[in-house]
């Protein structure tokens, strides 16, 4: 089954160029709409796989019907498409459940692989993005003065790359323990990987990168 699409664009001749470069791709544009209102009402009656927004529309902007679409259908990913330069603005749409972040002047390579990546349930941030939205997108939203003394441990040997029992050797506690230690620490940092989590060690100083 081709990966269903809903694509929002004020301006008719790129969403029409988008739409015609996504279907050669073998990808399902299910509707195209120009703007935030009238996609999120096709997301309502379509439930498509992605939604691949522009940021700046009439009616209802990106970020708003981004909000929108994950509230009532969080299985929906969904994609912003603009010349994204602010880094707060990204903190927002991540808060509202924005998967990906694409720039216009990119080529369609990059939202097709865009689109690969939300759907498999990954952040994509486009290689044409600035230095501070990349980073805006991966930093996780926590801090670690929430952290208990011994979840800081946990953090620091989990960004050594330590296993869940080697951790629990370390400290001397059991292997469950310590299943519970760094899944705490996950949810106050709001992060979902361990990837991130030694991404964020690091930048905290944790541990030497």
């Amino acid at each position: 089954m081709p990966v269903r699409l809903v694509l929002a664009d004020d301006h008719l001749v790129l969403r029409q160029a988008l739409k015609a470069l996504l279907e050669r791709r073998g990808l399902e544009v299910v509707a195209d709409e120009a703007d935030g209102l009238a996609a999120v009402d096709a997301v309502k009656r379509h439930t498509p796989d992605v939604a691949v927004l522009d940021v700046a529309m009439p009616v209802m902007g990106g970020v708003e019907a981004a909000r929108e679409i994950v509230r009532l259908k969080p299985e929906c990913a969904v994609i912003l498409l603009s010349g994204i330069e602010d880094s707060r603005f990204v903190k927002e749409a991540l808060k509202v459940g924005v998967r990906g972040f694409v720039q216009k002047s990119q080529g369609a390579d990059d939202l097709v692989r865009a689109i690969e990546e939300v759907r498999a349930g990954r952040l994509y941030v486009s290689p044409g993005a600035s230095q501070a939205i990349v980073e805006a997108a991966s930093t996780p939203s926590g801090s670690s003065s929430q952290l208990t003394p011994r979840e800081k441990q946990v953090l620091a040997l989990v960004g050594e790359g330590k296993s869940t029992k080697q951790i629990a050797e370390a400290l001397h506690i059991s292997v469950k323990t310590a299943e519970f230690h760094r899944g705490r620490l996950m949810k106050k940092l709001n992060v979902h990987d361990t990837a991130n989590l030694v991404r964020y060690a690091i930048r905290e100083g944790w541990i030497a990168p």
